[in-house]
C-alpha cells in the first residue's frame, strides 16, 4: 500500500510540476502574442495617417498619366529624385510676394526659402531614416528642426510639420514604426538650396 500510495503522489506531483510549468509558459506567450499585436497595429495607425495626411503628395516620386501626376509605386516616400535635374527659374521666386514654384512631380519646391526637396522617408540606413531613433524622429517634428536637434537646420516649406507637432506621441510613434516597415530605397536626396544658390535666368 506505501509503495502503491508513494506512485500514486509522485503521479500527482509530477502533474502538478508539469501544469505549473505549462502555466508559466502560457503567460509569456501570450504577452509575445499581445507584443506582436500592438506591433501590428501600430503599423496599420502608421499607415492610416501617412495615407491620410497625404504624405505621399510630396515624399513619393511620380509617374505622369493622363489624369495627371499619381505616385509611382516602386518609389513611394523614397523623396525627391536624386537625379532630377532643377531648371533655371525665369523669374526670382525666391523674392516674398512672387509666386511659388513646384516640380512636375511635385517632391521639389522654391520660395522665399530657396528650394526645399521632399526627404527620403524609407528605411535605407544610408539616405532614408534607417540610422534614425523614434526620439529624433519625433523631435524633428516636434521642433521643425532636423534630426530634432536644436541647432539642426530648419525643416522648410511646405513641410507642415507645425500640425504634425500637435500629433500624440502615440500617433508619432505609429508613423514612426510604419515607415520602418516600408520597402527601403537608395535615394539621397539634395540638401537644401539657399535662396542666394537659386539659379534665375536673365529675362
Amino acid at each position: 500500500m506505501r509503495i502503491t500510495f508513494s506512485l500514486v503522489w509522485g503521479t500527482l506531483v509530477l502533474a502538478a510540476c508539469s501544469n505549473n510549468s505549462d502555466n508559466k509558459a502560457t503567460p509569456e506567450n501570450n504577452i509575445t502574442a499581445s507584443r506582436d499585436m500592438e506591433h501590428d497595429d501600430l503599423v496599420k495607425r502608421g499607415e492610416y495617417i501617412v495615407l491620410t495626411n497625404v504624405c505621399h503628395d510630396c515624399h513619393s516620386p511620380k509617374v505622369m498619366t493622363p489624369k495627371g501626376p499619381v505616385p509611382d509605386s516602386t518609389k513611394l516616400l523614397s523623396g525627391h529624385p536624386a537625379n532630377t535635374s532643377i531648371p533655371t527659374f525665369s523669374s526670382n521666386v525666391t523674392q516674398p510676394g512672387q509666386w511659388l514654384a513646384m516640380s512636375p512631380d511635385i517632391t521639389a519646391f522654391a520660395g522665399p526659402w530657396g528650394i526645399s526637396y521632399a526627404a527620403n522617408l524609407t528605411p535605407d540606413s544610408a539616405t532614408g531614416i534607417g540610422a534614425w531613433t523614434e526620439e529624433q524622429f519625433v523631435n524633428t517634428l516636434r521642433k521643425g528642426k532636423h534630426l530634432g536637434a536644436d541647432n539642426g537646420r530648419d525643416i522648410l516649406p511646405p513641410m507642415p510639420w507645425q500640425f504634425f507637432a500637435k500629433m500624440t506621441d502615440d500617433d508619432l510613434n505609429a508613423i514612426y514604426t510604419y515607415l520602418k516597415t516600408i520597402p527601403s530605397i537608395s535615394n539621397r536626396v539634395p540638401a537644401p538650396t539657399p535662396p542666394n544658390e537659386v539659379k534665375i535666368s536673365k529675362p
